[in-house]
């Protein structure tokens, strides 16, 4: 099955950035959008994800990413809820209001219904904020729901885990 192989790629890979992520002291927040939760239950899947995890946010809704993360309503009124300016700003909210040395944003359309033109159904971003780093990323996922979920997760956590082994915390 697809998806339970998704799930133990993610698990390994998220093995990886924990291990990284204790040795080097750093913590990570994420603010979940476009996954979910997949990405969030991937890492807690994890033994000792306690010990770098300050926690995530699952802010599906505007709403959400306005009241709970810090992102401008003018941002979503003038890019939309899946655009790299909302993801950048969902990653630096939850960073900011964590402390954490890392936060990690997605935000997209994870389908069936829901895209339009200039952007379809499985289009997503993927931002990361660090001291000194902010980076933002376009993904584009096919199949169905939990697919467009699992292939999200799984870049989002690629990302993290090249960000720390070239990252040195001061």
């Amino acid at each position: 099955m697809v998806h339970s192989s998704c799930l133990e790629k993610g698990r390994e890979i998220a093995k990886a950035i924990i291990q990284s992520m204790e040795e080097r002291g750093m913590t990570l927040a994420i603010a979940e959008s476009y996954t979910g939760g997949l990405l969030t239950y991937t890492i807690v899947s994890v033994p000792g994800a306690s010990m770098v995890l300050w926690g995530s946010v699952i802010a599906y809704s505007n709403n959400a990413k306005v009241s709970l993360l810090g992102v401008r309503a003018e941002s979503i009124e003038r890019f939309g809820a899946v655009s790299p300016e909302v993801a950048v700003e969902m990653a630096e909210g939850v960073r900011s209001a964590s402390s954490a040395d890392i936060g990690v944003a997605t935000t997209g359309i994870a389908g069936p219904t829901g895209g339009r033109r200039g952007k379809p159904v499985g289009l997503g971003y993927i931002a990361l904020s660090a001291e000194g780093l902010r980076s933002v990323e376009r993904h584009m996922a096919a199949g169905d729901r939990l697919d467009v979920m699992c292939s999200a997760s799984l870049r989002t956590l690629e990302i993290l885990r090249g960000c720390i082994s070239s990252y040195e915390k001061v």
